[in-house]
């Protein structure tokens, strides 16, 4: 490709061109012939740092959008008549926008059109680029990136269009270069020959088509397509009227469905309500035989209040719940147990056959207040379990709702087991005087309150762990456990009140502290006791198992310290009614400072063993074994039908 002068032979008249043109159609007609040098020209003044795809759609972009607007008074200002300077001028104005697009973008500058990636033309999942050619062409290309944009312009415009340093300096100067001398001194310190401009490498016209990265298409496409159609949902919500019980004030959110069966199912007028004596005739002595109870159990806009926010907790709503616990709507009208005041507060109570769900609010209902609601799975809860429920927890006390049947009701202080059980006051609507919630969560853990619920057959021992169910405490074999009663049980539970708290908020329904061996220390040091302590769940998964090593109390601290945790196990069936054994070791110190591999398996153990670290056997289900500070063994036992047990874990 020859350099083209100023003035080329093909920019005169064409052949039946008619001998008049405006300075418009002059330069529409050269830039139509010289389209494609015009295109090499943006090409090689734009940085490479742009990529050679965009390269190649800016330059067409700048191509086309070069020519001038009618009356505009930059063209006003070009000569006229002159083929020659049509041209100059249409390539002027390609120099020019090449120089901008190679700007780079400042933060707080507002950037010009041609900075950005070009509107048309666009190509839509393939990318476009020059043909490959030798290793000169590639040298150019690296030197070019490491020039300015004034430089790259004075190189092409010699070297391509063959002008002289006094010309080039004219056409930079009114491209807007600051320092035309500068550029044309950088352009002299480039030695690559001026043919090498004229290469496949550099023409934008002649191009190459691969396809974009396929796989990441596809997951942009993915993305795109859930986020549209995630759009059009939250739209469709939005759009929704936004009438519903409760009202625009209350705690409930948006009714976003209507339904005949859930509308009767959040109907305040529909609530289940037992009559108050129908427990002493029914068939099952559970929740479902508790009757309404409380000073507001007409009051309608309650009960709407805390349906709506039963079924459509908004932000306000603080919600909580046990455990593998559904926080759904109801499935139909609910039972009402308690709606009524306790202390600042509005609580409401109900039982829909799986869930007990407390909603409280304040008890002038101040929305700007918000409201709690909290869900507790209770499915197969039996005369026990269904005997207390938590209407109130503030400040570190607890009030209870209890069931109908229970006579009477004391507080007793695990950690003091000699000290009597104290008497709790009750409302007539079954509501419990305040008492100290468990302080198991304090490092010294001076005092655990417990509920002792009394119905005339027997005394149930109760405690809060953090849940709206209190959780039943047992004492026995996990094949007959039994309530906690005795001097001996009392004392045991003192010793194993403080573990209780690492069951916290894990959905529990029941406790039972089994003690399963009674072990003589070494060197005379009196008997200990192993205790295997098992909680389990509401839900039935999720069971927690504790062996703990209880020493004499004058070896350990006292008779209120705590028993030590010689292993722990997770939904495991262990020390439970499907698998009443267990098998755990602990490393002993004797008051000589001598060391000992305590271990010790329920009855159903023939043998235990000791591996590792430590080595030894003994017949039945005790092993004491000499040992060494730090030592580590593997402790597994041999049971009556031959089969080999490992420790719990």
């Amino acid at each position: 490709m020859p350099p083209l002068r100023a003035e080329p032979p093909s920019a005169a008249r064409l052949p039946g061109e008619p001998a008049e043109l405006t300075d418009a159609e002059r330069a529409e007609a050269a830039l139509t012939e010289h389209y494609a040098r015009l295109a090499r020209i943006g090409y090689l003044v734009l940085p490479p740092s742009l990529g050679r795809n965009r390269r190649v759609l800016t330059a067409h972009w700048l191509v086309q959008r070069s020519l001038p607007r009618a009356h505009t008074p930059e063209h006003a200002g070009a000569p006229h008549g002159d083929p020659g300077c049509a041209y100059a001028y249409v390539r002027l104005r390609v120099v020019r926008s090449a120089l901008t697009a190679g700007l780079p973008l400042r933060r707080f500058a507002r950037p010009r059109r041609v900075q950005l990636p070009p509107l048309l033309p666009q190509v839509w999942g393939l990318r476009l680029f020059p043909h490959s050619c030798g290793a000169d062409e590639l040298a150019l290309e690296r030197a070019l990136s490491e020039m300015s944009g004034p430089g790259r312009a004075a190189h092409v415009l010699r070297g391509l269009e063959g002008l002289a340093d006094e010309e080039v300096g004219q056409v930079l100067g009114a491209a807007g270069v600051a320092d035309p001398a500068a550029a044309l001194a950088e352009a002299d310190r480039l030695t690559a020959p001026h043919a090498l401009l004229a290469s496949p490498e550099f023409d934008p016209c002649a191009l190459q088509v691969r396809p974009t990265d396929l796989p990441r298409r596809r997951r942009r496409a993915r993305t795109f397509w859930a986020g549209l159609c995630a759009l059009a949902v939250c739209g469709t919500l939005v759009l929704m009227p936004r009438d519903g019980l409760g009202g625009p004030h209350t705690a409930s959110a948006p009714l976003y469905s209507r339904n005949a069966a859930a509308e009767q199912a959040l109907d305040p007028r529909a609530v289940r309500r037992v009559p108050a004596g129908y427990w002493r005739s029914s068939a099952r002595s559970d929740f479902t035989a508790w009757p309404a109870r409380g000073d507001r159990t007409d009051d309608v806009r309650l009960l709407g209040r805390a349906l709506a926010a039963w079924a459509r907790p908004g932000p306000a709503v603080a919600s909580s719940a046990t455990p593998g616990t559904p926080v759904g709507p109801p499935m139909g009208p609910p039972q009402l147990l308690y709606a009524g005041e306790v202390g600042p507060a509005a609580v409401v109570l109900f039982h829909d056959g799986l869930r007990v769900v407390r909603y409280a609010e304040s008890r002038d209902a101040d929305p700007s207040r918000g409201a709690v609601l909290d869900f507790a799975r209770v499915d197969g809860a039996d005369e026990v379990t269904a005997s207390a429920l938590l209407v109130q927890r503030r400040d570190g006390r607890v009030r209870y709702l209890t069931a109908p049947w229970v006579r009477e009701v004391f507080v007793r202080d695990l950690r003091a087991p000699r000290a009597p059980a104290l008497p709790l006051g009750r409302r007539a609507d079954g509501v419990t005087d305040a008492l100290t919630g468990p302080r198991g969560s304090a490092p010294e853990c001076e005092r655990w309150h417990a509920l002792e619920v009394r119905d005339g057959t027997a005394a149930r021992l109760m405690t809060d762990l953090g849940e709206l169910t209190p959780v039943h405490l047992t004492s026995g074999p996990p094949s007959a456990p039994h309530d906690v009663s005795g001097r001996a049980e009392r004392e045991s539970w003192a010793r194993t009140a403080c573990l209780l708290r690492t069951m916290r908020s894990n959905g529990v329904r029941s406790v039972n502290s089994w003690a399963y061996a009674e072990q003589p220390l070494p060197e005379g040091g009196g008997s200990a006791l192993w205790f295997c302590t098992r909680a389990d769940t509401w839900r039935g998964s999720g069971s927690r198992v504790l062996a703990q090593f209880q020493a004499p109390p004058e070896l350990s601290g006292g008779a209120a310290a705590s028993g030590a945790v010689a292993a722990r196990a997770e939904d495991s069936p262990d020390c439970g009614s499907r698998r009443p054994r267990v098998l755990a070791g602990v490393l002993w110190k004797s008051d000589a400072g001598r060391w000992y591999v305590l271990a010790a398996g329920s009855r159903q153990f023939t043998s235990v063993s000791a591996t590792g670290g430590v080595e030894g056997r003994a017949e039945g289900p005790l092993l004491a074994v000499p040992a060494r500070a730090g030592d580590r063994a593997r402790l597994d036992g041999l049971l009556a039908d031959g089969s080999r047990v490992r420790a719990l874990r």
